[in-house]
């Protein structure tokens, strides 16, 4: 799937209306990853706590949302955007790229009950579709 210009517009006027939150998503989100898929706690072994709300979850998911917060700023070009974030996830941190996907739909989750009046069915479909892409585009260097 790819954005058309009514999605771009779309995702940034949501993200306008959100990026206020960012961090709480960011926490939120990365606490249902961990709590949902606990394969993804491998990554993260070297926290000391992994609970849900815990220190180091709300700061990575603060770092989690200041890239999408970026992937907003890169809109028209992801791939590109996001090229520096796609090589260190890849060749240093070496995340299997399906957590992209588990990530972004946990981001979107977050997205949905945070905000359930600006969840349209509108916005559901063009972050549905950013997230996407910005999960493919995270995946570039693996390919």
């Amino acid at each position: 799937m790819s954005l058309t210009a009514q999605d771009k517009g779309t995702v940034k006027a949501f993200w306008a209306k959100v990026v206020n939150k960012a961090e709480d998503i960011g926490a939120d989100a990365l606490s249902r990853m961990l709590v949902v898929y606990p394969q993804t706690k491998t990554y993260f072994a070297h926290w000391k706590d992994l609970n849900p709300g815990s220190a180091p979850v709300k700061k990575h998911g603060a770092t989690v949302m200041g890239g999408v917060a970026d992937a907003v700023a890169k809109i028209d070009d992801l791939t590109t955007g996001l090229l520096n974030l796609s090589e260190l996830h890849a060749f240093t941190f070496r995340v299997d790229p399906a957590n992209f996907k588990v990530l972004s739909y946990n981001i979107f989750v977050a997205l949905a009950i945070m905000f359930p009046r600006d969840f349209t069915p509108e916005v559901h479909v063009a972050m549905d579709k950013f997230l996407a892409a910005v999960a493919l585009a995270l995946s570039a260097k693996y390919r």
